[in-house]
């Protein structure tokens, strides 16, 4: 069985999502909500778990406490503003391993009509940024445009990293390996929960691949409807910690290297072939200090 797990906070088209996951699977499931600081109707169903958050606001956490009651071998957590292909579950299900993160080809989502946006091509893979290239920015991945056309005969493949509104695993390698965890040092949440859960589990072994078989369409644009608030200072923060966490390879977890798992990838854009040279660190660390954005800084 299948538990869809989808945080929500404030958010306008939970119902839409829920009732599309209903009718498009064609598995047996469980869809598990956990209101974050909200009250909200939902049509009731013999399989639709709805709890109040515990806690602070916060996705990871939230995310957490879904998988805790989750009574099915697979788990997948979307955003709660995603409509979905026919069969999804089915699709993605069939096509797994033990250790793998899988998610569909990601469209964008037109809420008025309830349609794939036209006009905005797919999205496979995304790539992660160069840690030491800035100091200032939030940013952590890109679109990788040209990985999707050397590899666009390859269904199921590889990605680096992905956006995570929507992904899916096996509960226990959820809760062995890839379980999300809230930064000891800033106590902040909702920042980089794709990158960490990629980074464990291709360094642990296993792998992150995207099926092309399926899809889902994603809400992204709307600032006024944003249900988890972005905070960039929290945001800049983790970026921080995470970079020095992941790139100094400080996850007790972890059978590879960071090194191992970029050389998977390389070329990727934005880093440079000598990427593993210590001057870029300790010129990062040098405007990090500074706090200077690095587009400003005369040579």
């Amino acid at each position: 069985m299948l538990s869809v797990i989808i945080p929500s906070r404030n958010e306008k088209y939970l119902a839409k999502t829920v009732d599309d996951i209903f009718a498009k699977t064609r598995g047996k499931i469980e869809v598990i909500v956990i209101l974050d600081e909200q009250d909200q109707k939902l049509t009731s169903r013999p399989n639709l778990i709805i709890q109040k958050k515990i806690g602070p606001p916060g996705m990871k956490s939230a995310i957490n406490q879904g998988v805790k009651v989750a009574s099915g071998e697979y788990i997948m957590k979307t955003d709660a503003h995603c409509m979905f292909g026919e069969g999804f579950d089915k699709i993605l299900i069939e096509n797994h391993q033990d250790n793998w993160i899988q998610i569909p080809r990601r469209y964008s989502l037109q809420v008025e009509t309830w349609s794939i946006k036209p006009n905005r091509p797919s999205v496979d893979y995304e790539y992660f940024l160069y840690p030491f290239a800035e100091v200032t920015s939030v940013r952590t991945g890109g679109k990788w445009h040209q990985r999707a056309q050397d590899r666009k005969e390859l269904l199921i493949d590889e990605t680096m990293v992905f956006q995570g509104s929507c992904w899916l695993m096996k509960k226990d390698y959820y809760n062995n390996v890839c379980r999300l965890e809230i930064n000891p040092e800033t106590k902040d949440e909702f920042v980089l929960e794709p990158e960490e859960l990629a980074f464990k589990s291709w360094l642990s072994g296993g792998k992150v691949m995207v099926n092309k078989k399926t899809w889902y369409a994603h809400y992204y644009k709307d600032q006024g409807f944003r249900g988890y608030f972005l905070d960039k200072r929290s945001m800049r923060k983790q970026r921080i910690f995470h970079i020095d966490y992941w790139m100094h390879d400080k996850w007790p977890k972890a059978t590879k290297k960071m090194e191992w798992f970029v050389n998977q990838f390389m070329p990727i854009p934005g880093w440079p072939l000598d990427w593993q040279d210590p001057k870029h660190e300790t010129d990062y660390l040098r405007r990090l200090e500074a706090n200077i954005d690095p587009r400003k800084i005369l040579v």
